[in-house]
């Protein structure tokens, strides 16, 4: 039996029919390009009434952005949470939440320019989108506290020296712990960097006139990663 399609004049379901049209945008125009105007006249309503749930297009943005962060970091926590309930190691967690980035990351291309691609002139992200935004570090923050707990890690050769880092990012670790892993926050934003960074020449097309398998480089690229914070990732014939 076929779902009827939302009815753009209900209420209810206005913000999911305008968010889903200007994603739509996102991709041809990109998010300097997204208007209210232009949003609406596609979704053959009114811009008051588009108004009536964005107010600016600023609202818009924002709501888009926080979306795409929480669909981002529900894709890695679901993959991590298989991992892990399938008794599989920090490095193996690791590299399954990774992969579950990158999916994600090419599948909405548009969305995920808008979050980690350049800054939308004269947007400013408000503090709704730090909670969102944090998925991503927290669950690679996860996995190392686990690898932590479970004499996964291998103490690094040289150290990061403290005092470098906002009190909030120890926070979201749980504190910095003893020696000789009183670097690992430290470390972990290397990691996280370095996983964003891989994504962004991926989904660009950096890498595809250099890189033969862009699948087999991007697990191998966070393995060798993975080795900065002192995780082992797994990587077998059949891991591609």
């Amino acid at each position: 039996m076929d779902v009827p399609a939302p009815n753009p004049t209900d209420d209810a379901a206005l913000p999911a029919v305008v968010k889903d049209t200007a994603r739509q945008h996102l991709v041809k125009q990109g998010a300097s390009g997204l208007s209210l105007d232009a949003v609406a006249r596609d979704c053959g309503l009114a811009v008051a009434a588009v108004e009536a749930a964005f107010p600016h297009r600023d609202d818009l943005l924002t709501a888009l952005i926080v979306d795409a962060y929480d669909a981002s970091g529900a894709a890695m926590e679901r993959a991590d949470r298989s991992a892990a309930d399938s008794g599989a190691p920090a490095g193996a967690r690791l590299l399954a939440a990774s992969r579950a980035l990158r999916q994600w990351s090419f599948a909405h291309p548009a969305e995920f320019t808008l979050v980690y691609g350049s800054p939308v002139p004269g947007y400013h992200a408000p503090q709704d989108t730090v909670g969102p935004a944090s998925r991503t570090p927290a669950v690679l923050a996860g996995i190392l506290r686990s690898a932590l707990e479970t004499g996964e890690l291998i103490p690094p050769r040289r150290t990061v020296p403290g005092g470098l880092l906002r009190p909030e990012a120890l926070e979201l670790f749980g504190g910095a712990p003893a020696a000789p892993f009183s670097d690992i926050v430290e470390r972990g934003i290397v990691l996280w960097s370095s996983l964003i960074g891989l994504l962004v020449f991926q989904v660009f097309s950096r890498t595809h006139d250099s890189v033969l398998d862009e699948a087999a480089y991007f697990d191998h690229a966070v393995a060798v990663a993975a080795e900065t914070v002192g995780l082992v990732v797994p990587l077998g014939e059949d891991d591609h």
